[in-house]
């Protein structure tokens, strides 16, 4: 019968029966021909693992290849099959020009942006256009309907982008009234079924409703996306129960889609777990947009390393930092 062996593995107690390296690795279920074994501060050679034995107290140290170095450095995103580093969407429209623009998408880091749909101008058919200052080879264009009221004029939209761009990925939102800008949720659905069923991949701007964002993924939404707030109303998150609830009840990305004001908002959206943020006239109306924009960038990119972190219990009471006990 083996005896217990009392080791130290890449830091932690081990006990093992192994006897030798080779046998320690397989135990550990790990492949012999991918790993690296330093034991007691010298490197065993691969070759030699099955033949160097094992004593107690051996401190080991068991490494292979991983991509990039630290897996936890890597904290992209994926939606429908495509991956992005950048949480921050931003949109196209309200800025004072192409160029203004351009520059923002820059300073935000942004690698999507939403572009709308519209007809060409056939009186100056040559005047500049978006893809002249933002490339789409470079950047993912997301089509959206903006402005549609109904299912049949946002499937339509989107079909028309897919047949001048050849986008799959898009923005859906349908509209229920100009005053709110606030999503019909009928008409939403009807049309997330259509163009699931024709292999669009739609993310979806809706309510911030934990049911409705439910009822969007079974209908094939790939992201839920639900307001903060009113679209361009920059009032910043009014219920962050619910977007929380909708966090937790979706296997989707959740991305805050609409009132964000300033860079506060969006931190605080991914401090409450979204996976993204989209925005566009926090920034377009911004008195120097650049600088909004990376303001963006870093207020994202706080709020998601203040959510992964995880943040301190709240109280009801005060809880004194410096201990009370052995004061003069």
């Amino acid at each position: 019968m083996n005896s217990i062996l009392n080791l130290l593995v890449n830091g932690e107690p081990l006990r093992s029966s192994a006897l030798t390296i080779a046998a320690l690795v397989e135990e550990l279920e790990l492949s012999p021909a991918k790993v690296a074994v330093e034991r007691n501060g010298v490197i065993v050679p691969r070759s030699t693992l099955a033949d160097v034995a094992l004593a107690d107290g051996d401190a080991l140290e068991i490494v292979h290849f991983v991509g990039g170095g630290d897996a936890s450095a890597d904290d992209s995103w994926e939606v429908a099959g495509r991956r992005f580093t950048s949480r921050l969407i931003i949109g196209t429209g309200k800025y004072r020009d192409f160029a203004e623009n351009a520059a923002a998408l820059e300073a935000s880091g942004a690698e999507i942006v939403t572009v709308a749909v519209r007809r060409v101008n056939l009186s100056d058919p040559k005047a500049p256009m978006l893809t002249d200052f933002i490339d789409p080879k470079k950047v993912t264009y997301l089509p959206n309907t903006a402005g549609c009221f109904t299912a049949e004029e946002a499937i339509r939209t989107l079909r028309l982008a897919r047949e001048a761009g050849g986008w799959d990925l898009v923005k859906l939102e349908v509209l229920g009234e100009a005053r709110t800008l606030y999503p019909d949720m009928r008409e939403t659905l009807r049309a997330t079924e259509t163009l699931a069923k024709e292999g669009f991949l739609p993310m979806v701007y809706c309510v911030d409703d934990p049911i409705a964002a439910r009822q969007l993924e079974e209908a094939g939404a790939v992201a839920i996306m639900p307001l903060g707030a009113p679209i361009g109303s920059g009032l910043g998150i009014q219920n962050k129960v619910t977007i929380r609830l909708i966090v937790e009840g979706t296997s989707l990305p959740v991305l805050v889609d609409a009132g964000v004001g300033t860079a506060s908002d969006a931190a605080i959206a991914m401090e409450l777990g979204c996976t993204g943020v989209l925005m566009n006239t926090a920034i377009a109306e911004a008195k120097q947009p650049v600088r909004m924009a990376r303001a963006m960038k870093l207020a994202v990119a706080a709020g998601r390393d203040a959510w992964l972190a995880g943040r301190m219990a709240t109280r009801r009471y005060a809880d004194p930092s410096s201990p009370l006990a052995g004061m003069i």
